[in-house]
């Protein structure tokens, strides 16, 4: 990601990276999460947490896809609405129900 988008290198915190990938395994406490929103809590917690030294958005939502893909989903969205919507969830003006509800809407099982 930094070497195509530029950015400082680095693991800021740690413990907030470790708290950022245990995100989603907490989902599981309330309940059975779908697939995307795993993929959102992965999004959420490196947004959110910035446990890197530069490019938390861009890696936190490249994780969510990253998630999808591992599991046999595609992201189909376009890489601007990727932007605005990572963008919004990281001001707290999208939450993540709404950041799961557009990735569902996205994104869908491989063929």
């Amino acid at each position: 990601m930094l070497a195509s988008y530029g950015g400082a290198e680095g693991i800021r915190d740690d413990t907030m990276l470790e708290s950022a990938l245990a995100k989603p395994q907490q989902l599981h406490q309330y309940g059975t999460p779908n697939m995307c929103e795993i993929a959102t809590a992965y999004t959420a917690g490196v947004v959110r947490n910035h446990p890197f030294v530069d490019g938390n958005k861009r890696t936190g939502f490249m994780l969510g896809v990253a998630f999808l893909e591992r599991n046999d989903w595609q992201f189909s969205g376009s890489e601007a609405e990727a932007a605005t919507h990572t963008l919004a969830l990281a001001a707290g003006e999208l939450d993540e129900a709404g950041f799961a509800a557009w990735l569902a809407a996205n994104s869908s099982p491989a063929s």
